[in-house]
């Protein structure tokens, strides 16, 4: 690819290599990865050769598995933390399924709770989480665009531009807009 460094690793790449480190300190064969996150071992392998692009469906898996946040584990795959995030250097991730596209406006740190995503889904997207990453974690999800069909612990909330949806999640999760419009909110984690 032009412009980009051979020896620089791709976010697949970065990602592959953190899912790898997270199994091996755990001391958890692939098969044992397999059973906690709902993944085939077949997808494990490929996505730890960083030969297929995870979905949000399987980051949304694996961490729960782990036990981190989808962002976390993100952010453990990239590294690095600086209390200034320019627009330019906040890490953008699109899930290869759906289109789903997440920026890390506030990327986890070792020393903050909370973090921020800017999402957009594009009309007719479907999105389910079958299990929160860490019961009980903080959700504040602020619409800026669009039409959101969100579904948490079994209650269904329909949002629009300037709702705020504050939520304690314990159970799965799912994230949907309407055929006729997608949706863009940003995502405060604590």
């Amino acid at each position: 690819m032009e412009g980009q460094d051979l020896d620089t690793p791709t976010l697949d790449q970065q990602i592959a290599r953190r899912v790898k480190a997270l199994r091996a300190e755990r001391g958890w064969s692939l098969d044992a990865l397999a059973r906690r996150s709902g993944v085939s071992r077949a997808t494990l392998s490929r996505l730890e050769n960083a030969e297929v692009s995870p979905t949000a469906a399987v980051l949304g898996r694996l961490s729960g598995a782990f036990g981190l946040t989808v962002s976390r584990l993100m952010h453990l795959a990239e590294g690095g933390f600086s209390p200034v995030v320019r627009q330019a250097d906040q890490p953008v991730w699109t899930d290869p399924e759906t289109g789903f596209q997440r920026r890390q406006v506030s990327p986890p740190a070792p020393d903050l709770a909370g973090e921020g995503l800017v999402c957009t889904l594009k009309p007719g997207t479907r999105i389910a989480y079958n299990r929160p990453p860490r019961p009980g974690l903080e959700h504040h999800l602020l619409m800026l665009d669009g039409r959101l069909i969100l579904t948490t612990d079994g209650r269904t909330h329909e949002l629009g531009p300037g709702d705020c949806l504050r939520y304690r999640l314990f159970q799965s999760s799912l994230f949907e807009t309407p055929a006729a419009a997608g949706a863009r909110y940003v995502l405060f984690v604590v």
